[in-house]
């Protein structure tokens, strides 16, 4: 899918792709959305509504977050061999991680290490 393509697909079809994702792992959707409300300080209401807006673009999920988590910097890694940390565009920076938190989701990783926080200091 090329970018301007992942851009502009209706949220609502992209939130159906990553869930089919998750679900298939076995995971569930009350985690996949617990994943949406940190990533983007949406509520589930709100979440909601852009699913049903034909017009709500994925990049408008990105655009238009109530409060991007200040965590997901800590997001760091590769996806689909491109290394986060690497990419320029701001807005496929964004959609790279939430792919991210997506695939730990699906591969099982428990939430509390998919929901980034920062290191304690003094901790190592």
């Amino acid at each position: 899918m090329s970018r301007g393509k992942v851009y502009e697909t209706q949220f609502g079809k992209m939130y159906q792709i990553l869930l089919n994702k998750v679900l298939k792992k076995e995971r569930t959707e009350e985690e996949f959305m617990q994943v949406l409300l940190w990533f983007g300080g949406y509520t589930p209401e709100q979440i909601q509504e852009m699913r049903e807006d034909e017009y709500c673009s994925y990049k408008d999920f990105f655009d238009n977050a109530p409060c991007l988590n200040p965590n997901r910097t800590l997001i760091k890694g590769t996806v689909c061999r491109v290394r986060i940390e690497e990419i320029s565009d701001p807005l496929m920076l964004e959609i790279r991680r939430m792919d991210k938190l997506v695939d730990e989701l699906a591969n099982g990783k428990s939430m509390d290490k998919i929901l980034r926080k920062p290191e304690e200091e003094g901790h190592s």
